[in-house]
């Protein structure tokens, strides 16, 4: 049953997962770890256990909510809409640390192209930096496809 939750929920990619923790199989808790890993949607937890240890997986799974029954029909609003908040923050975090990482990536390339053609061709890091530059502008291609492009022909050539 679980499984074909988790398969269910990869394919209508859901706003939000709202689940029990006791399920038959694999536990709420073990299905909610694979959707936040997989990245596929919030998880909101509804159930009548709230022991430490299953608070605690609970968390450590990336449960965003946790509503122990019985609850108050109000309740449920602010618990999915604080849901939807954080796995938004969340994405956009994660977004923004996967943009810094490629530009770090990119800077790391550009830099050592440049010490290429400052190599190869007796550049200065200025000219060689405007090279890439030109290079990138009249492919249409990124500095960093450029980059590559020119490090690759070097190891080529050695």
């Amino acid at each position: 049953m679980v499984v074909s939750v988790i398969n269910l929920a990869r394919e209508l990619r859901p706003d939000l997962v709202v689940m029990d923790i006791k399920m038959p199989k694999l536990d709420g808790i073990q299905a909610a770890k694979v959707l936040t890993e997989e990245k596929i949607a919030p998880v909101l937890l509804l159930t009548a256990y709230s022991d430490r240890e299953l608070v605690e997986r609970a968390r450590e799974a990336g449960v965003v909510n946790y509503i122990v029954k019985p609850f108050h029909e109000a309740e449920l609003l602010p618990a999915i809409e604080i849901a939807l908040g954080r796995f938004a923050e969340f994405s956009e975090i994660e977004k923004q640390f996967n943009d810094l990482k490629d530009s770090l990536e990119t800077r790391k390339l550009v830099e050592r192209a440049k010490g290429v053609l400052m190599d190869t061709q007796g550049l200065k890091e200025q000219e060689a930096f405007r090279k890439i530059q030109q290079l990138s502008m009249n492919t249409r291609k990124s500095m960093r496809e450029i980059a590559q492009a020119i490090l690759l022909t070097a190891q080529i050539e050695k």
